[in-house]
C-alpha cells in the first residue's frame, strides 16, 4: 500500500514537516509495510518556505532587510542550490505582523525588504524564484521592492519619491536603467490565492486597505496613487495590465512582479504542489493524508487540503483530511473528492492543550484511520 502524506502546517501547533512525521508514526504503528511518501505542503502563505525547503532538501538562509517601516530586521528565505531556486514569503519582510498595531501606517509601508531578499538570493546564485504573497502590511504597488532592485520612481523634479503607496500620487517617471541586470535572466513564479485586480472596488486599496489600517480617506489616497502607478507603468513599458487577476495581491506587489519581472501568478497550492513534485509523488498512491489546523466550507476556496484532494482525485487515490477542528459545514468536502474528515482533538479540549499535544493527537488519529483501512482490506 502506498500512502502519500501531504499536510499543510497546523498553525501554532506543528509545521508541515512535523505533521508529516506525526502522520508517518501513526502509519508505521499499524501498517509497517506500507510505503510512506512525505510531501510537506503549503498554499503560498505562511509555511511555504519551510515546506518547499523540506521537500526539496534545501536550506533556510537569513538576510538583514528592512521591515515595512524601514526598521532593520533579520528575515529568512529558502534556497535550493541544486535548482538555483529561492523561495520567498513576502510576509517575512513586509508582513503586517512585523509592525506593532499602534505603529502601522499603510500610507508609508514599503516592500523594500522584499527586494532586499531577492537581491540576497541573487547574490547566492538563485535564478528561479517562487514568491508567496499574503499577509503584507503594504499598499505600494511593489515599488519598494523594485527600488531595492535598482529601479527609481521619480517626481516631476526628478527626485526619488519617499517610500510607501501615498507618494505614488506624485509619480512622474520610472527609471529602470539601474535595475539589477541579473533580473533579465531570472524567472519568477508567484503563489497567491488573491485574484484581485490592482484597482477598483475589489482591488488592492479598496478591498484590502482597511484590513491594513487604512481609513476611508486613506483608501482613496492609495487608489489614486496606484492608478497613477498603472498609468506611468504603461508609459514606461508600452503596456500594463492593472486588471490582471492577482495584480492587487499584497498591496499591488502582484502588479510589480508581473509587469516588471515577468512573473506568472498561479493558485498558491497549485504552485507549491508543482514546485515540490506532488503530482509525481501521487502516482500509484492508494491513500493521501492531508490536513491543517482547521477545515470548513471555506477550505474549498483554494486551501491546501482541497488542492491536494483535487490532485489526488486525478491520480485515483482516496483522501483523508485531518484537522484540529472540523467545522460542521466542512462536510461539503465529502462531495468534492474527500473520503474522510478526521478531527484529531476531542471536542471540548482546551485550545492551549490541543496546540501543545497536536503531534501526538495527529499520530493517534492517523493510526486509527489506518486500523480502519486495514480492517476494510481484510474484509474486501
Amino acid at each position: 500500500m502506498r500512502i502519500v502524506l501531504a499536510p499543510d502546517s497546523f498553525k501554532e501547533s506543528m509545521t508541515a514537516t512535523e505533521a508529516v512525521a506525526a502522520m508517518a508514526a501513526g502509519v508505521r504503528e499499524v501498517l509497517p509495510d506500507a510505503e510512506c511518501v512525505g510531501v510537506p505542503m503549503a498554499d503560498g502563505g505562511e509555511g511555504t518556505v519551510e515546506a518547499v525547503v523540506s521537500a526539496l532538501h534545501g536550506r533556510l538562509v537569513e538576510a538583514e532587510v528592512s521591515n515595512p517601516l524601514g526598521d532593520p530586521i533579520t528575515a529568512r528565505y529558502g534556497l535550493v542550490p541544486l535548482r538555483q531556486l529561492a523561495v520567498i514569503e513576502v510576509a517575512a519582510a513586509a508582513g503586517l505582523e512585523l509592525v506593532p498595531e499602534q505603529r502601522r501606517d499603510v500610507l508609508r509601508a514599503s516592500t523594500f525588504g522584499v527586494g532586499q531578499l531577492i537581491r540576497a538570493a541573487l547574490d547566492r546564485g538563485a535564478e528561479e524564484f517562487l514568491v508567496g504573497l499574503g499577509g503584507s502590511a503594504t499598499n505600494d504597488g511593489g515599488t519598494g521592492m523594485l527600488t531595492a532592485l535598482g529601479a527609481a520612481f521619480l517626481d516631476a523634479d526628478g527626485s526619488p519619491l519617499e517610500p510607501g503607496g501615498a507618494a505614488l500620487r506624485r509619480l512622474h517617471r520610472i527609471d529602470l536603467s539601474g535595475l539589477d541586470p541579473r533580473l533579465r535572466s531570472a524567472r519568477f513564479r508567484v503563489a497567491s490565492d488573491v485574484t484581485a485586480p490592482l484597482l477598483g472596488p475589489t482591488g488592492a486599496s479598496r478591498m484590502f486597505g482597511p484590513q491594513k489600517g487604512a481609513s476611508p480617506a486613506d483608501v482613496e489616497v492609495l487608489e489614486a496613487a496606484l492608478a497613477r502607478l498603472a498609468t506611468v507603468t504603461a508609459a514606461t513599458l508600452g503596456n500594463a495590465q492593472p486588471n490582471r487577476p492577482g495584480a492587487g495581491a499584497a498591496g499591488g506587489l502582484g502588479f510589480a512582479l508581473t509587469e516588471f519581472l515577468g512573473a506568472a501568478i498561479r493558485s498558491g497550492v497549485d504552485e507549491v504542489a508543482h514546485t515540490v513534485g506532488l503530482e509525481r509523488a501521487l502516482q500509484g498512491a492508494d491513500w493521501v493524508f492531508t490536513g491543517e489546523g482547521s477545515v470548513d466550507a471555506q477550505t474549498l476556496m483554494g486551501k491546501t487540503p482541497y488542492g491536494v484532494a483535487r490532485l489526488a482525485a486525478k491520480a485515483g487515490a482516496r483522501v483523508a483530511i485531518f484537522a484540529g477542528r472540523v467545522k460542521p459545514d466542512a462536510t461539503v468536502l465529502l462531495e468534492h473528492g474527500v473520503d474522510l474528515l478526521v478531527p484529531i482533538t476531542a471536542e471540548g479540549t482546551p485550545l492551549e492543550q490541543a496546540l501543545r499535544e497536536g503531534p501526538q493527537a495527529l499520530t493517534r488519529a492517523t493510526a486509527a484511520v489506518c486500523r480502519d483501512i486495514a480492517a476494510a482490506s481484510r474484509t474486501a
